[in-house]
C-alpha cells in the first residue's frame, strides 16, 4: 500500500486528475485538473492532494485544502474528497488517507482538521465528532465533522 502525495511526486499528476474527475464525477472536470496542477509548485502548505495505490493499481484518493465550497470559512483545512474504490471498501483503506492528512495538516501547524459529508457514522469510526451543518453554495447543508490533530 502507497499514499502518493501528488506534490512530492509530481509525474502523478495526470494520473491523479483523471482519478479525482472519474471518482467525482458530479463535480467540473476542470476543478480537478486547476486544483492539482497548481498545488505542485504552490507556495503555502496546501492544498495537498493524495493518491492510495496497492499494486500498482490507484484505488482511492483525498485531499487536504483550505475550504470545502462550504460556509464555515473560519474552519480549515479541510479533508475532501476522499474515495475508496468499491471493490476495495470494507478493508479500512480509507483511514490510510485520513492518517495521512491528519500527519500534514499537524506537521503545517494546524490543531484540528474538518471535513463535510453526508455519511453518518463512518468518520466518527475515526474520532471525527460531528460540530454543526454547513452549507454549500449550490443550496446544499452538509454536516462538518472535526477531529483534534
Amino acid at each position: 500500500m502507497n499514499i502518493i502525495s501528488i506534490r512530492k511526486n509530481p509525474d502523478y499528476k495526470d494520473k491523479a486528475i483523471q482519478y479525482f474527475q472519474d471518482s467525482w464525477a458530479e463535480v467540473s472536470p476542470i476543478i480537478y485538473e486547476d486544483c492539482i496542477s497548481h498545488c505542485i509548485d504552490a507556495e503555502q502548505a496546501l492544498p495537498q492532494w493524495y493518491l492510495l495505490e496497492k499494486d500498482n493499481e490507484i484505488i482511492g484518493c483525498a485531499g487536504l485544502i483550505t475550504n470545502d465550497f462550504i460556509s464555515r470559512m473560519d474552519l480549515y483545512p479541510w479533508l475532501c474528497a476522499m474515495f475508496i474504490d468499491e471493490k476495495h471498501r470494507g478493508n479500512n483503506y480509507g483511514r490510510l488517507l485520513i492518517e495521512q492528512a491528519k500527519n500534514d495538516a499537524r506537521e503545517t501547524g494546524f490543531a484540528r482538521l474538518n471535513l463535510c459529508t453526508d455519511h453518518m457514522g463512518y468518520y466518527e469510526k475515526y474520532g471525527f465528532s460531528y460540530i454543526g451543518q454547513g452549507y454549500h453554495p449550490w443550496g446544499e447543508e452538509s454536516r462538518i465533522y472535526q477531529i483534534k490533530l
